[in-house]
């Protein structure tokens, strides 16, 4: 019985997706590690005296000493290390400087708006890129085509380059101020999404159609498909059923990174649109040097970039048994 158990234990332990579970996890061990070690030295790494700088050179000394009190910065680092892991174990983020109010009450306040803006951008993106890459690999394959593929490749690497506050910029003067078509800024019914979300959609899009237009390519010029077209298979089952799973791979990690890209975009393009999410917050807690507050929201910008990658490493595995993210 001893011998079975510990041959079971030994297949337990070698199997596959538990190897790949503990791996993955102790990734996100230490870079949640790293990340929060990061966000606590920032408030340490700043010159000068960050409490005195959110409360300005003419705040009372008696003020700021209370101030530094309060947020413990008087007592050692290490000291100070242990209690910030403590308050982040039971969800104390700490205190606004500026405001008085808990950080975790203004990142509740603001997340949501961030994250509706975010997931659009990305789906939108999406819904553009696959398609698009799809379409322009099947009608470029075989070098067929070579004009559309010189304007597609042209049009993408010009979409994908242009910054996206520049993108918002103009498209606010050209829809909101020129055209009255959309409102400027701020959230309110579907149109206000609109801009912000073509702003930070149109860069990854054209990212992403180029990736799929060339997985594409690749996959179409393999054994298994050439006998799926000698077969006088449907050309729908061909491209959908036997090419698109495997082009697609490539294009839902890249999509993935990109969705944490977008994330932090939304710092850039939800000032531009006045958007009240943490993007707007972060940059007015920067300016008003509130450090506890721009700890809190570099925490949840990282957390949200850990958990996108954490979670395309699973699709992944579960889309392709036979990728390495499965089988390492």
């Amino acid at each position: 019985m001893t011998v079975v158990a510990g041959v079971q234990g030994v297949g337990f332990t070698t199997h596959p997706w538990v190897r790949f579970a503990v791996r993955r996890l102790g990734r996100l061990v230490g870079s949640v590690f790293v990340l929060v070690s990061a966000a606590f030295l920032m408030i340490h790494l700043i010159p000068g005296d960050p409490v005195r700088g959110a409360l300005g050179p003419a705040a009372a000394q008696s003020l700021v000493d209370a101030q530094r009190e309060s947020l413990g910065l008087n007592d050692p680092l290490w000291l100070q290390y242990i209690h910030y892991l403590q308050n982040l174990f039971t969800g104390n983020l700490g205190t606004s400087i500026t405001t008085g109010l808990p950080v975790s009450d203004v990142i509740r306040d603001r997340l949501p708006a961030t994250v509706q803006l975010a997931f659009a951008a990305f789906v939108v993106a999406m819904l553009i890129a696959l398609p698009v890459g799809l379409a322009m690999g099947v009608l470029t394959r075989a070098g067929r085509r070579p004009r559309a593929e010189l304007s597609f490749t042209s049009t993408t690497v010009i979409l994908a380059a242009i910054p996206e506050f520049l993108l918002a910029v103009g498209l606010v003067y050209v829809f909101a101020v020129k055209l009255h078509w959309l409102p400027v800024a701020g959230r309110g019914g579907l149109s206000s999404y609109v801009l912000p979300v073509i702003s930070l959609a149109i860069g990854p899009a054209a990212v992403l159609a180029r990736i799929c237009r060339v997985e594409l390519l690749a996959v179409l010029q393999t054994d298994y498909l050439r006998t799926a077209r000698a077969k006088r298979l449907p050309a729908v089952a061909v491209y959908v059923r036997h090419a698109l799973p495997n082009a697609v791979t490539a294009t839902i990690t890249l999509g993935g990174l990109l969705l944490g890209g977008m994330v932090a975009g939304t710092v850039l393009v939800e000032n531009v649109f006045g958007w009240p999410g943490l993007g707007s917050t972060i940059v007015s807690s920067i300016l008003s040097k509130d450090y506890p507050l721009v700890q809190g929201v570099v925490l949840v910008y990282g957390a949200g970039v850990l958990l996108v990658n954490l979670v395309v490493d699973v699709i992944l595995a579960l889309l392709d048994p036979r990728s390495t993210i499965r089988e390492s």
